[in-house]
């Protein structure tokens, strides 16, 4: 049997199909342990892109199976997350020695204080890295819950829905879009990143601003 690689989308989903979908949205969602290592954006456009039959072939995913399972994954993860950061989560951020976890909780703090928890809730579902500890930070600064699991959910289904669909347009419409779906990926990561590099460059203005003061 050949081993399956759980960082590598089109491996997952050639094991594991619509369910995989499932596993690792609801990990990247709020499991800080694996959470940061799978990939969300680069599982999902290459799932939607299955959906899509090509060339008169039978598509290799159902479409309804992968939109459920992604709205599953992405919601009850951000739970999960959520929960976790609520009982205890404060503490293991504080004392985690893991460098992107420690970057990732300060952006989601900044994300959190600087929109309110709404938005941030629904914008941070389309950043790689503050997606993951974005749900664990809001319980461990009790932000209260019925607002969490209102607009958690909210971005959850905009972001697994609109990027399964999104990966199901291509497959539909260009011609052996498969080949360009590594670069596509990562001009959506890419994209999704911009909004924290321009946070960070105000950061530094600001300091700049406060030293000179």
């Amino acid at each position: 049997m050949t081993a399956v690689n759980p960082t590598d989308g089109p491996s997952l989903l050639a094991a594991f199909g619509a369910l995989g979908v499932l596993a690792v949205v609801f990990a990247e969602s709020g499991l800080l342990v694996v959470g940061f290592f799978l990939p969300g954006d680069a599982l999902l456009l290459p799932a939607g892109v299955l959906c899509a039959g090509e060339g008169g072939q039978a598509p290799r995913l159902a479409l309804w199976q992968v939109l459920l399972c992604a709205a599953v994954g992405a919601v009850a993860g951000g739970q999960v997350g959520y929960l976790f950061g609520r009982h205890g989560g404060r503490a293991l951020l504080a004392r985690t020695s893991r460098r992107r976890v420690r970057e990732g909780t300060a952006r989601a703090e900044r994300l959190l204080a600087r929109y309110g928890y709404g938005k941030a809730l629904v914008i941070g579902r389309f950043v790689p890295m503050v997606r993951t500890v974005l749900h664990p930070a809001a319980g461990a600064l009790g932000v209260p819950l019925r607002t969490f699991t209102v607009w958690q959910s909210v971005g959850g289904l905009l972001w697994s829905q609109s990027m399964v669909l999104a990966g199901y347009t291509l497959g539909s419409s260009v011609a052996h879009v498969e080949g360009y779906l590594l670069p596509l990926v990562a001009g959506i990561v890419v994209l999704s990143l911009l909004p924290l590099l321009a946070e960070a460059r105000r950061t530094r203005r600001d300091r700049r601003g406060r030293r000179g003061a």
